[in-house]
């Protein structure tokens, strides 16, 4: 897969202005030369790199399991509910472990959520259920009835969820998602489109890279916007446009093209298995 990356397109490319402290920009900075991720992803980014730093670039990702058999025999709730749904038709969302959303962004993303009518599954983490400077359990608010009225189209799962094999399961469509790197490189993995809402660190970048360059998914919140509430409305607008629409439904056939493309570089042959082969020719030799 090439991508073109203009000058009109670069000039859009979020600045880490807020993004992160310094201190993790310096350590960043001093990272190795290994990388998860494949250059079927970036391969010309990490070519660009490889010249301006004058050393070799490894580019040995995706460090995550491809083949996921056991899916089907796996005794995880999720599953089984994904198993009941048709091809393609659940919204999976999910924040990681260090983002915290507040009563009123948890209110409007429920209301977009139930307003959109899309089958989704919704995992309520850690940082959104605990107050980590007094360690004490916070119990999320939802509108009157929400729960009664989206059993059957939407789960909640308070507890760890298999983000891997639910993002590999026939029935998900979607992924709402902070764009932490992980996360990226999981779902890009498994071929599942991205609705982006970066909230910190590398995750304004990480959105750009898939909204913008790759064009395997859309924005529920772009990151100049980070300091505006985020409405049902929008929110709503974003999860069908992604699941339910023809623009939607060219993102995904990207998407499935380009996880393809990624499962086959991690083969005998492909660009991340002869980047792994020259990484270990290189320490060992």
């Amino acid at each position: 897969m090439s991508v073109q990356c203009g000058e009109e397109l670069l000039k859009k490319l979020p600045s880490l202005e807020g993004a992160m402290p310094d201190e993790v920009k310096n350590f960043i900075a001093l990272q190795s030369d290994i990388h998860n991720t494949s250059k079927v992803i970036e391969g010309e980014f990490l070519d660009l790199l490889a010249q301006v730093e004058s050393k070799q670039q490894w580019a040995i990702g995706p460090i995550l399991p491809i083949k996921l058999n056991h899916i089907s025999n796996r005794n995880n709730i999720c599953l089984e509910w994904l198993n009941k749904q048709p091809p393609r038709s659940v919204l999976y969302i999910s924040f990681g472990t260090s983002t915290t959303f507040s009563d009123r962004e948890v209110m409007e993303l429920a209301m977009g959520l139930e307003q959109s009518k899309q089958k989704f599954i919704w995992v309520l983490r850690e940082a959104d259920r605990v107050d980590i400077f007094t360690g004490e359990s916070r119990k999320h608010v939802f509108p009157e009835g929400f729960e009664e009225r989206v059993k059957g189209v939407g789960l909640l799962v308070r507890e760890w969820a298999p983000q891997p094999e639910i993002l590999a399961h026939s029935s998900t469509g979607g992924f709402m998602s902070h764009c932490g790197w992980n996360s990226c490189i999981e779902n890009i993995t498994m071929g599942v489109p991205i609705a982006a809402w970066p909230m910190h660190s590398d995750q304004p970048r990480n959105s750009f890279l898939v909204t913008e360059i790759l064009k395997i998914g859309l924005f529920v919140r772009e990151w100049e916007k980070r300091e505006e509430l985020v409405s049902a409305s929008t929110i709503e607008n974003a999860v069908r446009k992604l699941m339910a629409s023809e623009e939607g439904d060219a993102i995904r056939k990207r998407s499935e093209e380009l996880g393809e493309a990624v499962r086959r570089s991690t083969e005998k042959g492909g660009a991340s298995r002869m980047e792994l082969d020259s990484f270990i020719a290189h320490i060992t030799r």
